[in-house]
């Protein structure tokens, strides 16, 4: 099983950012896929799941701004986020289920700072 997150970087207030995490050695298609993020010196949190009938759901302070999506044919999954703030400063993670806690990447880094 292999997950590699990328598209991570430095972004202004305001600005968005597409994450991609290519995964690999599971039967993708079939999976839900979930993303996580970890800020500076707290815990993993939950940002947003998609099953594998395309069904999503995001935590409340995402709502709205971020959006997740999946490729089956590229065994892709992705994440919009847009209108970033300084507290979505965090190594976002890909993982493998429903929740934070599945298999998961190294993760991208993204920080949102002017």
């Amino acid at each position: 099983v292999q997950l590699v997150e990328s598209g991570g970087g430095l972004v202004q207030p305001g600005g968005s950012l597409r994450l991609s995490c290519a995964a690999s050695g599971f039967t993708f298609s079939r999976s839900a896929m979930s993303w996580a993020r970890q800020a500076p010196g707290k815990g993993l949190e939950w940002v947003s799941r998609i099953y594998s009938d395309g069904r999503t759901g995001y935590a409340d302070s995402m709502k709205g701004r971020f959006t997740i999506s999946r490729d089956n044919a590229k065994n892709t999954v992705y994440l919009q986020m847009n209108s970033l703030k300084p507290e979505d400063t965090a190594v976002y993670y890909c993982a493998i289920g429903v929740t934070a806690w599945g298999t998961r990447g190294q993760g991208t880094q993204v920080t949102v700072s002017s």
